[in-house]
């Protein structure tokens, strides 16, 4: 989980796919942490991907680095402890700006059942599971 981590915040920019009943939904995100051996996102509960993830948890990531790229692939899992969102706070400061531990909407997820491949072309897929 360290590589897809690293990867995802050297991208900075990365994007996540849910779905909404039979459309697929993709939108940019940036924030990632690693908090109790678990990769986590965020969001606020009052944007529709929060529904779609708590409605079908299962989500891809993609993001790119220079030519090389990563596919992650996994379920979420809501994480309501205060614990988990300080962590997400303390290693993206910049999200203070929008959310607070006890706010009402910040929410933070964590990957299970993930596969992560890392691509590059010309290079034999990397994968790293977690």
């Amino acid at each position: 989980m360290t590589r897809t981590y690293e990867f995802l915040k050297k991208a900075g920019t990365f994007y996540l796919a849910t779905t909404d009943h039979d459309q697929a939904r993709v939108r940019p995100f940036g924030a990632v942490c690693i908090y109790n051996g678990k990769l986590y996102i965020t969001t606020s509960n009052k944007k529709k991907c929060f529904e779609q993830m708590i409605e079908n948890p299962k989500v891809e990531i993609s993001g790119m680095v220079g030519g090389e790229w990563i596919r992650l692939t996994g379920e979420v899992v809501r994480d309501s402890s205060v614990e988990a969102k300080k962590a997400m706070l303390e290693a993206n400061p910049s999200l203070r700006n929008m959310y607070a531990v006890d706010d009402g909407k910040f929410e933070v997820l964590y990957f299970s059942k993930a596969e992560a491949v890392f691509n590059a072309f010309g290079k034999t897929p990397e994968t790293e599971k977690f």
